[in-house]
């Protein structure tokens, strides 16, 4: 049977550490998973229960294609709650997940054969979802000094749109409101689209992370329930569009996806006023966090970019190998840790380098840490 090349997509390498991981498991092996970006704690107790009524008192069958209109109120109340942004409910856009989020952004911004620029390091299903969908990835090379950010002097002159992710992964690293202004502008004067990934914002560490709808309405920003809500499995997401899209980006949920999961869509509402348990999640993570930027340097991991949000540490490992696939493999064998290739994020330079999540429990990270400083002693 004849294929699509759109599907020649590469593999999602992470995915590969987590069932070697889990194979190492199922032979009895105890791992420390610091290669999955998920929260090792479940949705919030009271959005649980709120789902469990919900199943008793009606049938959670299709809801309008552009989500639960009491879901996308509260979420424009969040704006203004986190940012001080007055944002029209009608903009926000309930998705399947950030991915079914991308998908439409995509898809509505983009003819085939477009050119969209992307960060490497950077997330690597953007490059996968642009290529299924026919559009070209321009691969922008970041630099330590800029926080493995783009800069606008990095963008070419010939581009259709731009994807900035803050935090970013894998790095953790933020861009401010003056240097996210900068990029937004840049794309004005090229006439491209500018889309924000944002599916990190609540996980931060020293300050606040900027949106984009701070700086303009004239944006894609895409946010996710997954991460600082701890609802990765349950596949809800949402995104804001400007006013003129919103018709566009309903025809489109309509045909592709009909809506997002009903059932995720009652947890999610309940989720976001679940501050008190979400914000005991951020307490282990800024712990876990200060574990790590202690523990990986002590244990000779010392090239890291400090991580201003999410909850990754990317660590350049070029002084310890030229095969970072290879080498978590070894780590995996021999010190039943599980960490990322930076293959992942970074094409060119993703052989030296590997990603470190602490996103699991504190006691997790405690002994991940000693295992592999007791690897690298041995090494």
């Amino acid at each position: 049977m004849r294929v699509s090349s759109r599907g020649d997509v590469d593999p999602f390498i992470v995915m590969d550490v987590m069932q070697a991981a889990a194979r190492a498991e199922a032979a009895g092996r105890h791992i420390i998973h610091m290669e999955v970006g998920q929260p090792g704690t479940p949705a919030p107790a009271a959005a649980r229960a709120a789902l469990a009524r919900a199943m008793e008192e009606n049938a959670l069958g299709y809801t309008v294609g552009l989500g639960l209109p009491e879901l996308r109120a509260r979420i424009a109340r969040l704006y203004g709650d986190w940012y001080g942004v007055d944002l029209n409910p009608e903009r926000v856009v309930i998705t399947p997940g950030s991915s079914g989020g991308f998908t439409l952004a995509f898809t509505a911004l983009f003819d085939v054969g477009a050119r969209v620029g992307i960060g490497a390091p950077g997330y690597p299903s953007y490059k996968a979802i642009l290529q299924a969908l026919g559009l070209e990835t321009v691969m922008i090379g970041t630099e330590a000094q800029h926080r493995y950010q783009p800069v606008p002097e990095d963008l070419p002159a010939e581009l259709d749109g731009l994807l900035v992710a803050s935090p970013a992964n894998p790095t953790g690293t933020m861009l401010d409101r003056d240097a996210l202004a900068a990029l937004i502008g840049a794309c004005a004067d090229r006439g491209a689209a500018f889309i924000s990934d944002e599916i990190y914002h609540g996980i931060e560490y020293d300050r606040k992370a900027v949106t984009a709808l701070e700086i303009t309405d004239q944006t894609y920003v895409i946010n996710s329930f997954s991460k600082y809500f701890s609802m990765t499995g349950w596949r809800v997401g949402w995104m804001v569009v400007p006013e003129d899209h919103i018709r566009r980006i309903e025809r489109l949920v309509q045909n592709l996806f009909i809506c997002a999961p009903h059932a995720s869509q009652v947890v999610a509402l309940a989720a976001l006023d679940c501050t008190d348990e979400l914000q005991a999640n951020m307490a282990v993570y800024r712990r876990n966090r200060a574990l790590m930027m202690e523990g990986l340097p002590k244990a000779g991991f010392t090239k890291i970019a400090p991580p201003d949000g999410a909850f990754y540490v990317y660590a350049d490992v070029s002084d310890l190998t030229d095969d970072s696939r290879a080498f978590a493999a070894e780590i995996l064998e021999k010190a039943g840790v599980a960490v990322t290739p930076g293959l992942d994020f970074d094409p060119l330079r993703g052989a030296g380098t590997l990603r470190f999540s602490y996103a699991r429990s504190t006691a997790d990270i405690e002994e991940g840490l000693a295992r592999l400083s007791r690897f690298m002693a041995a090494r």
